[in-house]
């Protein structure tokens, strides 16, 4: 499980180190390269087993549901390998990088099972939203875990 959130810079060349804990667990959950894919504003990275695990259940149905079809196709159609160099570091591609406006400086999130990576002054301004819906965000997620 991924915790907690660290700002990193990403260079001209696309490069960004990760933060040491996440690297080494990263590390620790396997030998395949974690994958790096497009979210909601962001970018997430997966280890390589829960990848497969959660595009599985993506896919499901998919024929059946075309908003499943379309959320499979921008996730899946978007994701890579994602190695990390002897530095510590992952490549981010343009195409992820720009679809995420990845400026110089992005949090790195642990979420859970993913990390997310975000413009920091992106990730900042999603923080403040959730802190000003807080209740009405916590009262609806309180009932759906009810259900």
């Amino acid at each position: 499980m991924f915790r907690g959130r660290y700002v990193h810079t990403i260079d001209a060349k696309n490069r960004m180190s990760l933060p040491a804990p996440f690297r080494q667990e990263l590390q620790r959950l396997g030998d395949h390269p974690a994958i790096l894919t497009n979210a909601h504003e962001c970018l997430e990275l997966y280890p390589y087993d829960d990848w497969l695990a959660y595009e599985q259940q993506l896919v499901g149905d998919a024929s059946l549901d075309p908003e499943r079809q379309a959320l499979a196709r921008m996730v899946i159609s978007g994701a890579t390998e994602c190695p990390i160099d002897k530095n510590g570091r992952i490549l981010v591609p343009p195409y992820l990088r720009e679809y995420a406006a990845l400026d110089r400086e992005v949090t790195v999130a642990g979420v859970g099972p993913k990390i997310e990576l975000w413009d920091r002054r992106r990730f900042e301004a999603n923080l403040t939203n959730t802190q000003v819906r807080y209740p009405e965000m916590a009262r609806s997620v309180a009932e759906k875990l009810r259900t």
